[in-house]
């Protein structure tokens, strides 16, 4: 970690002073630059582009656990450990799927004729009903559906 953060910022700060306020030798920061990657470096970049591929084939929407079925699958092994890692690592984190709406059958609820015509006022009670529902968010103990009517 402290070799790679003197890597990154060598061009702005002088190596010597970079060591020196980390703590390590400069020799070794030299070791470190010209050391060719190690054997697990090297399965970790085959395995990033395996993930990668997995990844992005789901439409970005596989977790790590899928991720490595598919991984598994391609004859490369590791744990699933490895594979949360290396996609926390490179930015890989799953979105859901979007839901979509239900599908529209075509199908129309019936309407009913117009009776009343507007006619609201009946010469005798029971002649006549109509209702209006208001839907509203529900109270602890009631329904969210209030009626009200006139007879």
């Amino acid at each position: 970690m402290r070799f790679a953060f003197i890597a990154k910022h060598r061009n702005i700060w002088p190596v010597a002073w970079l060591c020196s306020a980390l703590d390590v030798s400069r020799s070794g920061f030299h070791a470190w630059l010209k050391r060719s990657p190690s054997t697990r470096s090297r399965h970790d970049e085959v395995l990033v582009t395996a993930i990668d591929r997995s990844f992005k084939s789901s439409d970005r929407t596989y977790g790590a656990r899928r991720v490595w079925h598919d991984v598994l699958a391609e004859g490369l092994s590791c744990g699933l450990h490895r594979i949360e890692r290396l996609m926390r690592q490179n930015g890989l984190r799953a979105r859901p799927r979007r839901r979509g709406l239900p599908k529209d059958t075509g199908e129309r609820a019936a309407v009913s004729d117009n009776l009343l015509d507007r006619a609201f006022e009946a010469a005798a009670p029971n002649q006549k009903w109509i209702a209006d529902f208001t839907y509203s968010a529900p109270r602890p103990g009631g329904s969210g559906v209030h009626m009200t009517g006139m007879h």
